[in-house]
């Protein structure tokens, strides 16, 4: 019961912020978002994309080698690309990501390792993205710039937390919950606290957050804001962390967010909306890749093995 009253939130939610956004603002911010994206825009987003597709597959190889599972970057790449048009094409925002594990898994015959390498790699880039966000929001003014500090202390609280976890060790046989806790870090020491990883998933992430929100600050000049470069950074910033709440297809709370902080910030709600349909239709087009990798393993996977023809050996020619 609480797992379809779940599914059902998941869907619900976002497609009534969408109907409310409708409601108060009506079709008319969506279809001028619509006619503002050029061509100029979508070369843009293709070329983004790739830097954070790149990026993000960069991260995943490093957590799940730190796991012990085997990722080419070319494989990482490929998978990547069609989670990303996953996420953006099914409800939830997250069934490409399910689906890259579980077939990551199934290739190795170790699913429980590669969901986890997967989790691990989301959650390191979740963590780093809220860190720059909250460091961004210290420095820059923002509709939410009063209450920054506090949640800077919550989370560096939940960070250290996480450090002090890793350092957490099996010493024999113990209960069913502390040997969970200890694999829990065990994860955390060795996919992402190692030596060698930290820094280069830190980097990528920060690469990650770049991508994405210089997309953003294209996005809203195409649909004509011209605020300057100090006043929509920390606007970018706090719509990136709605893309981390369940959405359809990537819409919903992203286009909420949008149209309150644009408000919030006297830019005007309908023109947040605008710049959030290009977005999206910015993150669309550069997910199209996906679509062909999609596609390519769809065929690749249902064409029939071609069968060896067999040999016919030659009788020796007696003299």
């Amino acid at each position: 019961m609480r797992r379809a009253v779940w599914t059902w939130g998941r869907l619900l939610g976002p497609a009534a912020v969408l109907a409310v956004l409708i409601w108060h603002l009506g079709t008319g911010p969506f279809l001028d978002g619509l006619g503002t994206v050029d061509g100029r825009a979508l070369a843009a987003a293709a070329v983004l994309t790739l830097l954070t597709t790149v990026c993000s597959a960069w991260r995943w190889t490093i957590v799940a080698r730190g796991l012990g599972v085997k990722l080419s970057l070319p494989a990482a790449v490929a998978a990547y690309y069609r989670s990303v048009f996953l996420n953006l094409t099914l409800p939830g925002g997250i069934v490409g990501d399910v689906h890259r594990a579980v077939t990551h898994g199934r290739d190795l015959n170790d699913v429980g390792r590669a969901c986890r390498a997967v989790a691990w790699e989301r959650f390191a880039g979740q963590v780093v993205q809220a860190l720059l966000t909250i460091a961004v929001l210290l420095v820059l003014s923002s509709p939410v710039h009063a209450s920054i500090p506090l949640l800077a202390v919550a989370v560096g609280v939940a960070v250290s937390g996480v450090v002090l976890l890793a350092r957490v060790r099996s010493d024999g046989i113990r209960s069913a919950c502390a040997r969970g806790w200890s694999a829990v870090a065990g994860d955390i020491r060795h996919g992402l606290l190692a030596r060698g990883a930290w820094p280069r998933i830190a980097l990528a992430s920060a690469l990650i957050v770049a991508g994405h929100t210089t997309a953003f600050l294209i996005a809203a000049r195409t649909a004509g804001t011209d605020a300057p470069l100090s006043r929509m950074l920390p606007i970018a910033l706090l719509v990136m962390l709605a893309g981390l709440l369940p959405s359809i297809g990537g819409w919903g709370p992203r286009e909420g967010v949008t149209a309150w902080v644009f408000g919030a910030a006297g830019l005007g709600a309908g023109r947040g909306v605008g710049t959030a349909v290009v977005f999206g239709v910015m993150v669309f087009v550069g997910s199209l890749p996906g679509a062909v990798v999609l596609v390519v393993g769809w065929f690749h996977g249902f064409r029939p093995a071609a069968r060896p023809e067999p040999r016919v050996r030659k009788k020796p020619v007696h003299a």
